[in-house]
């Protein structure tokens, strides 16, 4: 089933690039394998599949000690500073730094280890009450105060779409983010890129990488649907 999925997910994605005039190797697909046993993942491993995002920071640690070294764990769920120290040295990526709390945490704790720690800032683009994020306006005095840091790159942008039956929905939130990194790259902030755009889910990657995605979360539609009572 994994196989499967993932190949019609890739396919998916090339086509949409072309359509868009985009070159496929500008998206990332990060197959989101949270609650999912180690085989599934190394199912989609021997498949070629290198990039795996996790959204508890106690699974992604069990998970990245226990599997192939040259694997890149995504950090894609909210992150409380207590947990900072099982995803710092381990996560290639954590794409939901939304306060400086914590990424002063997170500073601390590269710091301490010794490493460069690359985020991405979580922008709330559809404002919903039960999402983590910031205010788009909120953003750009946020990514000045941790372009200070020393241990910490800005590598660009995250946001989660509201869930919807018809993905045209979303387009806007997706603009929108698009519009805002346009924007704060102008601004040339040192220690700053924006060259990263996470946006899309299993529902709506492909709208999302017509606006500009370089990196898409999809879970359900390569390993099914996720099973909650395993923790």
């Amino acid at each position: 089933m994994v196989r499967e999925n993932l190949f019609a997910v890739e396919q998916n994605i090339i086509k949409v690039c072309k359509q868009s005039n985009r070159d496929p190797k500008e998206v990332t697909l990060i197959a989101v394998s949270k609650t999912k046993p180690r085989e599934m993942i190394e199912e989609a491993i021997l498949c070629g599949k290198k990039e795996f995002g996790e959204n508890k920071a106690q699974e992604m640690k069990e998970k990245c000690d226990a599997l192939p070294k040259e694997l890149k764990w995504h950090f894609i769920g909210h992150l409380q500073t207590n947990k900072v120290k099982y995803v710092v040295g381990r996560a290639f990526l954590i794409h939901s730094v939304d306060s400086y709390h914590l990424a002063e945490a997170i500073e601390a704790e590269s710091a301490k280890k010794d490493v460069i720690s690359h985020i991405l800032i979580e922008v709330n683009v559809a404002q919903e009450e039960t999402k983590f994020g910031l205010k788009p306006e909120e953003t750009l005095a946020l990514i000045e105060k941790i372009a200070k840091l020393k241990h910490i790159r800005i590598e660009g942008l995250m946001t989660i779409a509201p869930f919807v039956e018809n993905p045209e929905e979303n387009r806007s939130v997706f603009r929108k983010l698009k519009e805002l990194s346009v924007d704060i790259a102008g601004k040339n902030i040192d220690n700053v890129s924006m060259s990263v755009l996470s946006m899309g889910m299993t529902n709506d990657y492909e709208v999302a990488v017509e606006e500009g995605a370089t990196h898409v979360r999809v879970g359900t539609g390569i390993f099914g649907e996720r099973d909650y009572s395993k923790k």
